[in-house]
């Protein structure tokens, strides 16, 4: 799979849609679709579906081949339904799918472009940088301070330092330096590949990964939903029985055979009203067009369970910069040691990366370039060596042979920059005291030293074998992003802890949590105390400290760790190659769009497209509003089918003739119709509620239907069957021959109770009223409550009111009907009313 000698312009669109032609997609393993007649089948076997095909048969067993017909009808209807929503949660999910893929940088048409990491072809141009998976096999084409981690695929820890292919002697070794594999990390540097091999020609392919998803558990709402269902459906098994004995005894003068029949009839349809079969669509709906709207707010959930997790967040650690702060540095203080300005400006430039990437090496270059002091002198030396920064030593230095003599040049954290530095004890008094002075202003303070070698041979191994001289000190600002206040606010009143971790030192960091109201600003543990601590005292500190400075990525674990044994649920932010193992850990990891690295991205449940502060607290809201939609749901489903239960039980149990009967199997089918899209459409759509960040975050195993939700649906439940039911008993006493007229006025009830049950129960706190005109703009409400109100019509005055075994209502009756819908509802208001006068 070799490709053609590349160039540095890349290729064109159109060479790389012939080339995909040839090749194919970047992929170990082609991603198998499900077949739509698979997905149709297995909708149709759900227990549900299957009971009302045996109706329907039964249907046209007993003669009644219209019954049948017009029950297969509605059977379709229900599974169309169902079927469009499985379509359109697939699409969503794709769609999350393909922005969440993971994306590189390659040259097209001669200029950057990201594209899709599977679009890759032989031939193109990648970019890498840090933190990137290089996610083909490609020859070094430029390479600059460029180090790849390829233990994945060699076991060798140490990072391998790679050069340009025009510079590589040719070894007989099986790795080359000048040459990147698919699958390694880019842990320093950057790079031109031109890519050689993807897919399954790759190295990484070669060696045959599993890359095959692994099986996932259900989460903790699967299951909960999962048990209701099956417990639901075992009730409904044993009632089926006992209705069908009462039925068989309930009408002895029938033939064996109708009577068998008829116990069947009203057995399922009490089993098909008893198994709430909304739940997983519930469930798979909510989750994936909220994980849609988080997209919309720059929110990009890569892992759908955590959007339900995301309403339970107690703690959230977040980084400073970017995060909290804007990301853009600028050179706000200066302090010379010797008072030579010009020296110390342009060794902080010679400290510099010469292609810099980072935020404070590029404000520090520009900062130069006021100044007069431009790229091109400061980089038109020789480069002899370098010192790389680590997180350790939080340090660095570039030699360089610049204007006629050898000079190091070095930057880094100013605590560790001085151990370094040779000082006399007052000039050390009065470097630690401009560092506090700048730090308390909230500024990053950086020093820069400088040591002149002899000769080359002079030049120490490490960094830390230098002897510097002091140059001074620079002031780096990040102010605050202008939200952040407001959102630490918010946070706060919704019990919300925010912790700040920072590479920064403490003052700084507790000068900007001050500045944004953070508690316990000036509660503060450093990266080295943190190294002294057990894991019991980490877990006893963690309890009241909001910043933690000086770390690096390997303690972050450590403080996710401590915070989760203490029973939060801890939201964490990162960016790094390094970040991504308490990424991972942490209940969500929230990794940075932006910023942050392909291998953190990967190890996120949730990618921030903006980096913002406010979109983490946007997202928790939305998270609390999704899990309060979906009770919402639950309750409302358990709700409306008490009333349907119910007749279907009680009717034969009174010995109502089975002609007589409140509901037979289509007008179960009739009520699913309107249940499906108004719990899985409308009650999805619910704006978050007025207080929803100021309450304290749930707790995780709290039960989905908890006893109070449960009481409520079961109070409601009732009174809309003791509604419909009493009033289709009252017409049907009145003469035997009124059983049509009676089922349609108890049928009109429950289907006229459902629309004011969504409104009532679309809020727990404010009133009907004021939820309705919340959603008067909403054209999925209208369109569901005007369908729902066109249908009761259509099968009341139409030919259809015969065919379903009912009568039509008079202008009396139909009020009549409302009334009585409304008044067995809106009681739940008077409920709300005294709730509010309570806490008031």
């Amino acid at each position: 799979m070799t490709s053609n000698k590349p160039n540095m312009a890349g290729l064109t669109t159109a060479e790389a849609k012939r080339l995909q032609e040839q090749y194919g997609k970047n992929e170990l393993t082609p991603q198998k679709k499900e077949s739509f007649l698979r997905k149709v089948l297995h909708i149709i076997c759900e227990p549900m579906f299957l009971l009302l095909i045996v109706a329907a048969i039964i249907y046209f067993i007993l003669g009644e081949p219209r019954d049948g017909a017009i029950m297969l009808i509605f059977v379709v209807g229900i599974i169309s339904i169902d079927v469009i929503q499985e379509w359109k949660t697939d699409k969503t999910l794709n769609a999350l799918k393909d922005l969440s893929a993971p994306h590189v940088t390659a040259i097209r048409d001669g200029k950057e472009q990201t594209i899709a990491s599977a679009d890759l072809v032989p031939g193109d141009l990648m970019v890498i940088v840090e933190g990137v998976k290089i996610p083909a096999d490609g020859v070094v084409m430029k390479a600059s301070d460029l180090c790849v981690d390829e233990s994945s695929l060699t076991g060798e820890a140490e990072g391998v330092w790679k050069i340009a292919a025009e510079q590589a002697e040719r070894t007989t070794d099986y790795w080359h330096k000048d040459y990147c594999y698919a699958g390694t990390l880019v842990t320093q540097g950057s790079g031109y590949i031109s890519v050689d091999k993807i897919g399954a020609a790759t190295e990484y392919g070669k060696i045959g990964m599993n890359v095959a998803a692994a099986p996932q558990e259900d989460t903790p709402l699967q299951k909960q939903t999962g048990s209701l269902v099956k417990l639901c459906a075992g009730i409904a098994a044993v009632l089926f029985a006992a209705v069908g004995f009462t039925t068989w005894f309930n009408i002895p003068d029938h033939s064996f055979g109708d009577r068998l029949i008829e116990s069947i009839l009203s057995g399922i349809t009490l089993a098909m009203a008893m198994i709430p079969e909304e739940f997983p669509v519930i469930l798979t709906v909510f989750l994936s067009m909220g994980a849609w709207r988080l997209a919309k707010k720059s929110s990009l959930v890569r892992k759908l369970p955590s959007v339900e997790t995301l309403g339970a967040v107690s703690v959230l650690c977040v980084d400073k910069t970017g995060t909290i702060t804007m990301n853009q540095m600028t050179v706000q203080d200066t302090w010379a040691a010797d008072g030579d300005e010009e020296t110390l400006l342009e060794t902080m430039g010679l400290g510099c990366e010469t292609e810099a990437y980072d935020p404070m090496e590029k404000a520090m270059l520009a900062h130069c370039a006021s100044h007069g002091i431009t790229t091109d002198h400061l980089f038109s030396g020789r480069l002899i060596t370098e010192y790389a920064f680590t997180n350790e030593l939080k340090m660095m230095g570039h030699v360089w042979h610049h204007d006629g003599e050898i000079l190091i040049a070095a930057k880094g954290s100013a605590e560790r920059i001085l151990t370094i530095c040779e000082l006399s004890e007052e000039a050390r008094k009065a470097a630690e005291s401009k560092i506090d002075e700048m730090s308390r202003q909230g500024l990053r303070v950086i020093a820069v030293g400088i040591m002149k070698p002899a000769t080359e041979a002079d030049i120490p191994a490490q960094i830390t074998d230098c002897t510097l001289t002091l140059c001074g000190l620079i002031g780096l600002a990040d102010p605050p992003r202008e939200s952040v206040k407001a959102d630490i606010a918010v946070c706060n009143k919704a019990g919300i802890r925010v912790v700040m971790i920072t590479g920064d030192n403490g003052v700084t960091a507790a000068s900007i949590a001050k500045k944004i109201g953070m508690p316990n600003s000036d509660h503060i543990i450093t990266g080295d105390q943190l190294s002294q601590m057990t894991d019991e005292e980490l877990r006893e500190k963690v309890k009241d400290v909001s910043i933690f400075s000086r770390v690096v990525p390997e303690h972050k674990m450590r403080i996710v760790k401590a915070f989760k044994e203490n029973g939060e649920i801890v939201a964490m932010t990162g960016d790094g190659v390094n970040d991504a193992p308490a990424l991972k850990y942490a209940d969500i990891g929230i990794a940075m769009g932006k910023r942050g690295s392909e291998v953190s991205r990967e190890a996120a449940d949730l990618i921030l497209m903006d980096d913002n502060f406010t979109t983490i607290v946007e997202t928790v809201k939305d998270g609390r509003r999704i899990y309060d939609n979906i009770r919402k749901a639950v309750g409302y489903v358990f709700t409306i089918h008490i009333p349907i239960a119910f007749a279907s039980l009680l009717a034969p149990l009174l010995g109502i003739a089975p002609t007589s009967l409140f509901l037979l199997p289509l007008h179960v089918v009739l009520l699913e119709l309107i249940i499906d899209p108004t719990c899985s459409i409308v009650l999805e759509r619910q704006p978050a509620e007025r207080d929803i960040m100021e309450r304290k975050p749930r707790n995780p195993n709290e039960k989905l239907l908890t006893a109070k939700t449960l009481l409520k649906s079961v109070l409601q439940g009732l009174v809309i069957f003791a509604s419909s039911f009493g009033t289709y008993f009252y017409v049907l006493g009145q003469s035997p021959d009124n059983a049509p007229l009676a089922r349609t006025m108890g049928l009109a009830i429950i289907m006229l109770a459902n629309l004011f049950l969504v409104q009532v129960n679309s809020s727990d706190r404010d009133f009907a009223i004021q939820s309705f005109f919340r959603l008067i703009k909403d054209k999925v409400m209208w369109a569901v409550n005007i369908g729902t109100l066109a249908g009761l019509l259509l099968i009341l005055y139409t030919p259809l009111c015969g065919f379903l075994k009912l009568a039509p209502l008079s202008v009396g009756q139909f009020f009549a009907a409302a009334g009585i819908a409304t008044i067995a509802v809106l009681w739940y208001e008077v409920v709300k009313f005294v709730q509010k006068m309570r806490k008031r």
